[in-house]
């Protein structure tokens, strides 16, 4: 040994590292942009892509603190990675100048596309994303004017922004509302269907046809369905026989039901 110590790994551009994670592979580049499609391609492409995945998990621990998944963000950052591997032309510079952009363009991406509970458009997740850096200045808080002056926003846009930082994800419905002590979730605290809706449009439909029946008709189905008399208990109250009575009931609702319908068939009359 002559003491003298050896030099940094240098880059294809002939500068040093900065990071372990930027492999010396121009030369499989440019091997496999000569070779078609095949076995060899495909092996010298998964090399390069374990070569530069620290690179590709570095970028994705970036955005760690924004409320994903880190295992989520580095399948995204990966999926990045791949497309700059295929995308890439060893002819026009380092890979690295190439493959950054295209993966935090995919992180982007995604938190712009996947992240979001609801649809908001772009603009104001652009006006959340101003806001979000705004906060970072104003360890206080503020006003929506003050985040409007700090973030260079008017003041509606500001509140815009604030309205979407607080919506960025919807709450679960077994989440537990701070001023509820006895650890009720929110579900708890959701209206229950009233069956009475179901029954409105029918009630409606058929009273036209239930005001121009006869009134011993609309006695007997009163008495029949409100009063919960049966055809006998009928039958006697009218002093008629318990067939008739049926027959009485079976054409009133046939009357009623064609009359809802919008089908005003007299059969049901002509059998009384």
């Amino acid at each position: 040994m002559n003491g003298t110590q050896n030099p940094r790994p240098r880059t294809h551009s002939g500068r040093g590292h900065d990071h372990h994670d930027r492999p010396q592979t121009q030369r499989d580049f440019e091997r496999m942009q000569t070779l078609p499609a095949g076995p060899e391609h495909e092996v010298i492409e998964q090399r390069l892509i374990r070569a530069w995945l620290p690179m590709a998990t570095r970028l994705a621990d970036k955005y760690r603190d924004r409320g994903e998944e880190r295992e989520d963000l580095r399948q995204v950052a990966a999926l990045g990675l791949c497309k700059a591997v295929q995308g890439y032309d060893p002819g026009r510079g380092a890979f690295e100048a190439y493959a950054v952009p295209t993966i935090t363009g995919e992180l982007r991406r995604h938190f712009r596309d996947h992240t979001w509970g609801v649809h908001v458009p772009r603009r104001v997740q652009d006006l959340r994303n101003r806001v979000r850096t705004a906060l970072q200045l104003m360890p206080d808080g503020g006003s929506a004017r003050q985040v409007a002056t700090v973030a260079g926003l008017t003041e509606e846009e500001a509140r815009q922004g604030l309205e979407a930082l607080h919506s960025y994800r919807p709450l679960s419905l077994s989440a537990q509302p701070a001023a509820q002590p006895d650890g009720s979730g929110l579900g708890e605290y959701l209206g229950e269907t009233d069956e009475g809706f179901d029954v409105v449009d029918d009630r409606e439909a058929a009273r036209p046809g239930l005001s121009r029946l006869p009134e011993r008709e609309r006695r007997v189905l009163y008495l029949r369905f409100f009063r919960d008399m049966t055809q006998s208990q009928i039958a006697a109250r009218l002093g008629v026989s318990q067939v008739h009575v049926s027959r009485l009931i079976s054409a009133a609702c046939a009357d009623v039901r064609a009359e809802a319908l919008g089908d005003r068939v007299t059969a049901g009359s002509k059998q009384r």
